[in-house]
């Protein structure tokens, strides 16, 4: 088995082996090259992303900058929107539903590092992570390795996701811990106290 292989599979493995630092190499010129289009060339912008990401399911939207490890190991599901300043560490899967929307200042990241020092020299490992349908993830949210989070939950501002966050749950903190469900209710609401004063919501 080699380093990379081990990467995908969760083993510790050695970040310069097997072709994996001109991969990583590959990844920061296209990450150059989407940061760097003039605002209004989308269609190009867009054409750069597709080939750095190539496993999407349908339409998504990354506002610049975004930085990645690979791409080939993200997949992305319709409907996909995140604002400024993303990075996700993507050196095991990480696997993001339809309908996910990312507030700017995120970092998802499946990479890790040995806690002794010793060991953290040499050799690394990465977990992968999952992100069901309809997740909202706030502003400035850190998401570690070998998280899942479920369907149609939100990820308070700032908080730090340690560990598996359910499904249909406001879930805040750091560490992140499910705050409350959501429920039928918070339909009628759009922020706080603030009821929709339109009819298609």
């Amino acid at each position: 088995m080699n380093h990379k292989e081990r990467m995908l599979k969760g083993l510790p493995y050695l970040s310069n082996e097997d072709g994996l630092f001109e991969e990583r190499q590959k990844a920061k010129v296209l990450c150059h090259k989407v940061n760097t289009c003039e605002p209004l060339d989308v269609k190009r912008r867009n054409e750069y992303l597709h080939e750095l990401i190539p496993n999407t399911k349908g339409s998504f939207y990354i506002e610049p900058p975004f930085r990645c490890d690979y791409g080939t190991n993200i997949e992305l599901g319709d409907g996909f929107y995140s604002n400024y300043n993303l990075i996700i560490l993507d050196c095991a899967k990480v696997t993001i539903g339809d309908n996910v929307l990312i507030g700017p200042n995120v970092c998802i990241t499946s990479a890790g590092h040995p806690i002794h020092y010793i060991s953290r020299k040499k050799y690394e490992y990465a977990d992968e992570i999952t992100i069901g349908n309809n997740v909202w993830i706030g502003a400035n949210v850190v998401v570690n390795p070998g998280v899942k989070i479920g369907d149609n939950s939100v990820i308070g501002s700032g908080s730090v996701v340690t560990k598996d966050i359910p499904c249909d749950v406001v879930a805040v903190g750091n560490p992140c811990r499910v705050f409350r469900a959501i429920t039928e209710e918070d339909r009628q609401y759009y922020y706080k106290d603030k009821k929709f004063d339109v009819e298609d919501y």
